[in-house]
């Protein structure tokens, strides 16, 4: 059976971790175009990832502040995603 809990944790953890760096890779003066269009599409692969375990945790009935912890870490980098587009779009003005 799939430790959908212990998933989340370390997916969490990897979470926070993005939360730190993103912003500062992103602030770096030096960052290519490229290397923003590689972060933002890793960040939009981990936000559907990060859905798909929340959809999973629901389907097996976790408790309601599993699956909350999963929607933050969903929003989190949704909203790191987001982050990475807006560089990109100031990037290309």
């Amino acid at each position: 059976m799939t430790d959908w809990i212990g998933i989340l944790k370390e997916q969490t953890v990897n979470g926070d971790q993005m939360g730190r760096e993103v912003p500062k890779m992103l602030a770096n003066p030096d960052i290519s175009e490229t290397q923003v269009k590689t972060l933002f599409a890793a960040l939009e692969k981990q936000a559907d990832f990060a859905e798909k375990l929340r959809l999973a945790l629901e389907k097996f009935g976790h408790d309601f502040p599993i699956i909350k912890a999963a929607e933050r870490l969903e929003e989190r980098y949704a909203d790191l995603a987001a982050s990475a587009a807006e560089k990109l779009k100031t990037m290309r003005k």
